[in-house]
């Protein structure tokens, strides 16, 4: 029986030069995995975001430089990715995933993004290896739709646990009270000037379970002391794990599981939709990056089992 809705964009690769520090791969390792090991899983190619949709968030001169290759060499340089049509294209589908799965979450309780994400990205560029913002414009375009039939307005809070702090999503939103942005990161990592979010929680070098879980704790009860959502997009970056060249925290398997538990159940406690998205991943293997979302996965779909029961 399928419980869970997931979207993918795997089909578009990009052709990097060799020792390039974006693990591509880990997108189809993690498709294959989870096709053949969670069978609760419906995996459904994403749709492309379109020009409209991306205009919620992006200025149509850089949705246009990205599309026909115009691109401003210095903003692909901040990118990290050479364009191709297929870098275009998988830019789209990344959010077209984010998009869907919330529009899936609003149905039935929980849905996720294979990828996405890409929370570096700002309103007129990118940066980090993010090309378009997935969550910003998957929480604009839910308000949107969502006052076609409700009287007031719909709330959305991002709970951002990538290790790197969500700039671009936290500059996007600076100063909206509609959208609440929680980035809980290692405080010496990328990027260097970070952006005022809504809630920042910076961690040492070095952090380990105990103390990312009570920090994660003590964030969650802040937003809910400051915020009512009706919504929430999670990114679920595994590039805390003591095993990610690029992460600088030391949370183990164990550490990671609680830590998504933690936000599953916080949402499930307040009968809030959820849609997760991959967000960031660089393990000196890349089978422990793919192994950790895996896991991800798995305890989402007991998640949506949940939903499932209460729907009955």
């Amino acid at each position: 029986m399928r419980l869970m809705r997931a979207f993918y964009a795997t089909q578009f690769t990009l052709q990097l030069p060799p020792g390039h520090r974006f693990p591509m791969a880990k997108y189809q390792l993690l498709r294959e995995r989870l096709a053949a090991e969670l069978p609760q899983l419906e995996l459904a190619q994403a749709p492309a975001a379109t020009d409209g949709e991306l205009a919620l968030v992006h200025s149509p001169a850089y949705i246009q430089a990205i599309s026909d290759g115009s691109v401003d060499p210095r903003i692909l340089r901040e990118i990290g990715l050479p364009w191709s049509p297929a870098m275009a294209e998988r830019a789209r589908r990344s959010v077209g995933a984010t998009i869907a799965a919330c529009r899936a979450a609003f149905r039935e309780g929980m849905a996720a993004n294979i990828a996405g994400g890409t929370h570096h990205a700002y309103a007129d560029r990118g940066g980090g290896f993010c090309v378009f913002n997935d969550a910003a414009v998957a929480a604009r375009l839910m308000q949107a739709e969502w006052l076609r039939s409700h009287p007031r307005g719909l709330r959305v809070a991002i709970v951002d646990l990538d290790v790197h702090q969500g700039n671009g999503t936290a500059h996007i939103f600076r100063g909206d009270d509609s959208v609440f942005t929680l980035s809980m990161h290692a405080q010496k990592n990328f990027p260097s000037r970070k952006e005022p979010s809504d809630l920042d929680v910076d961690l040492p070098d070095g952090c380990r379970d105990e103390e990312y879980l009570l920090a994660l704790e003590q964030a969650l009860a802040e937003l809910d002391r400051r915020f009512d959502p009706g919504l929430v997009i999670y990114l679920a970056g595994a590039d805390p794990h003591e095993g990610d060249r690029l992460g600088r925290l030391k949370l183990t398997w164990d550490g990671l599981e609680a830590r998504d538990r933690r936000v599953f159940d916080w949402a499930w406690a307040r009968g809030l939709p959820l849609a997760f998205a991959m967000a960031g991943g660089y393990g000196v293997r890349i089978e422990d990056t793919v192994q950790a979302q895996v896991t991800t996965f798995r305890v989402g779909t007991q998640y949506a089992a949940r939903w499932q029961n209460r729907s009955r």
